[in-house]
């Protein structure tokens, strides 16, 4: 039986699969004092700290013999890779959240580990498979370090960090990591966090929501801030060949924000004297989002006029999200646009961002 509709694309590549792993399955590739640390308590970062009613992942993802949904990569290739014909999977894991807790030596151990996990143990298991190295966004210098130890590895395509901060994304002192990532010809990555949980701020410009229906619809109020900070904090100008990719948190905001900031720039631009053109323009250039979660309404004509609004065709890249709840079948979304806009969508703007 054909998995896909008519609307199927020839290519798929997937911008953001979640591969998962038991704590105890970092502690070999961990020093001390982090190894006993590890090996007794866990990692114990936090989750959002919003409860949902269904579950954050796929049921029918947890493999057979046990352990989390997403940690076996067999499986993982068996759903995902071989059902939708995924020529790449770009594994972005959830060691990002780990800068929601607030030891910065611990939290780089961490992701330091994670690397090494990743790359021994995920890449090279499939061709397929391709690695978003992670960094903890509390001290951008070992995190820059970090970048420099593993972007040279052939399968690494991004660098991966959390929403979740306790400034916006665009501050200063977060440039040792974007320095790093261009250095190494790398895209940062921006997933959603722990925001709320530890060391991060709100989840929302208003405070606390309480209920996971909540957090979840807000997702877009985060990378609002974090965009119009890294914006106008100029960080395509001092890194020109830097790409950012705003994963999972919507794309349907983008439009009215580049409208809104075009307007404010006209009238404050000597408050932002390094931009030497619209801040719409510098999106335009250097920016991507993924698809999951999309927006659908119930005219289709409706995001298709949306999408025309900020040259998706160019800016966007499918994801799944495999194996949470919300995943998008490949071939059951975006099912009224046109070839071409598809085969970039699902495949080109990728292909080309990640080097592949």
């Amino acid at each position: 039986m054909e998995v896909f509709s008519l609307s199927r694309p020839l290519k798929v590549i997937d911008a953001d699969v979640h591969n998962e792993q038991d704590d105890a399955a970092l502690v070999p590739y961990l020093p001390e004092p982090w190894r006993s640390r590890v090996a007794k308590s866990g990692v114990g970062y936090a989750g959002s700290g919003y409860y949902s009613p269904v579950g954050v992942m796929k049921k029918d993802a947890i493999p057979p013999g046990g352990g989390k949904a997403g940690s076996d990569p067999d499986l993982m290739v068996q759903q995902l890779v071989e059902r939708y014909d995924v020529e790449y999977a770009v594994l972005t894991g959830v060691v990002y959240n780990i800068s929601a807790t607030h030891d910065p030596d611990f939290a780089a151990a961490i992701c330091s580990a994670y690397n090494d996990f990743l790359m021994n143990e995920w890449l090279g298991r499939h061709p397929a498979f391709k690695g978003a190295l992670a960094v903890s966004t509390l001290d951008p210098a070992l995190a820059a370090r970090e970048i420099d130890r593993v972007g040279s590895h052939p399968d690494i395509v991004e660098v991966i960090i959390s929403s979740a901060a306790r400034m916006p994304l665009g501050h200063r002192f977060y440039h040792p990591i974007y320095e790093a990532a261009a250095r190494n010809g790398l895209p940062i990555a921006v997933h959603p966090g722990a925001e709320g949980a530890g060391s991060s701020t709100a989840p929302t410009s208003v405070g606390y929501p309480a209920r996971y229906i909540e957090w979840h619809t807000n997702l877009s109020q985060t990378f609002m801030a974090h965009l119009v900070s890294i914006v106008t904090e100029g960080v395509f100008v001092k890194y020109p060949e830097l790409k950012l990719v705003l994963v999972e948190g919507g794309v349907s905001w983008l439009p009215p924000l580049m409208w809104r900031l075009d307007k404010n720039y006209k009238a404050l631009r000597s408050t932002v004297p390094w931009l030497t053109k619209l801040p719409s323009q510098y999106i335009r250039e250097h920016c991507f989002l993924t698809t999951q979660p999309i927006e659908e309404p119930e005219n289709p004509q409706h995001l298709i006029d949306l999408f025309n609004m900020f040259d998706a065709e160019n800016m966007l890249l499918y994801s799944s999200d495999y194996p949470h709840w919300d995943f998008d079948d490949p071939g059951m979304i975006l099912r009224k646009l046109s070839p071409e806009a598809k085969q970039k969508i699902f495949y080109d703007n990728a292909k080309k961002l990640y080097k592949l």
